[in-house]
């Protein structure tokens, strides 16, 4: 199942499952008025999806993908936690020992942006990187998770491309400076959820810079698993229904390359994934 947050008409945005190039509305095919926000978020934190897929499959879709517009998958997660030198490749490419423990950070709301969004480059900076990552949404609260029960705790996974203004991220020891501008985490375009998604260590994971293949990985690399940094971040914290965990990047980072490659006005970062699909963002 792919579930979107969707808007069209100018109303707020609501909770859709996405059926070939058509969106069903959630609560349409529920028969239910939505307790609070229609959006995803509401939908995950006031009634969880059981249900969801099967009334999906009975309804009429509402309208076309191409007449709508999509916004993040869940546009307020309680928590955003991201992790750093995550994939073998990337640490090696960087020169450094995998880490033996996950390596994570946070960014806040104001980083979101939807599928397709302009990003403004932030002034201060003249270093900004492309990530392209993985990232999964938690489905419940949840704390001390095993490993092997892991995925039991996750909703689905999307794209996130987790935007490095690296000139502040190494001005001190911890890298929130660069991390944490606006619109910094263009997020998208669904959920899909595992039953769809497959393995979560076989996520297929690319980066195109204006059409140049920069970025191109799969799951399998990743040196901490999704199902070991969900227990591994539920020991520490209790993890509720929304928060979102993106996974790290692969290698081919534009911070490593020679010459180095900083993204400019004018740039469009693609994203892909046979999986999760594909999330555009443009650099302004």
């Amino acid at each position: 199942m792919r579930l979107v947050n969707y808007e069209i008409g100018g109303r707020p945005p609501r909770a859709g499952v996405v059926r070939g190039e058509e969106i069903v509305d959630v609560w349409e095919a529920l028969g239910e008025e939505p307790p609070g926000a229609p959006g995803l978020g509401g939908l995950v934190l006031t009634r969880g999806i059981d249900g969801v897929e099967e009334a999906a499959s009975r309804a009429e879709p509402r309208v076309r993908l191409d007449d709508v517009r999509l916004h993040a998958p869940i546009r307020h997660p309680r928590k955003i936690v991201c992790l750093g030198l995550n994939y073998r490749q990337h640490a090696a490419e960087a020169g450094l020992d995998p880490p033996k423990s996950p390596t994570f950070f946070a960014k806040f709301q104001n980083a979101l942006a939807a599928p397709g969004a302009d990003v403004q480059l932030p002034a201060y900076s003249e270093k900004v990187d492309y990530e392209a990552e993985v990232a999964l949404f938690v489905v419940d609260d949840c704390k001390d998770v095993a490993e092997e029960d892991a995925t039991d705790h996750v909703l689905g996974y999307t794209l996130l491309n987790d935007l490095s203004a690296r000139d502040y991220q190494f001005m001190t020891p911890q890298w929130m400076p660069g991390k944490v501008f606006d619109g910094s985490a263009p997020c998208g375009p669904a959920i899909v959820t595992p039953d769809e998604a497959g393995p979560p260590d076989a996520i297929e994971i690319s980066l195109t810079l204006n059409g140049e293949r920069m970025q191109s990985a799969s799951t399998a690399d990743l040196i901490h698993s999704i199902p070991a940094v969900v227990a591994y971040l539920s020991r520490l914290m209790t993890l509720q229904a929304g928060d979102l965990i993106s996974t790290g990047t692969p290698a081919g980072v534009g911070s490593v390359r020679e010459p180095r490659v900083w993204l400019k006005p004018g740039d469009e970062c693609v994203i892909e994934s046979p999986q999760l699909g594909r999330l555009e963002t443009r650099l302004t």
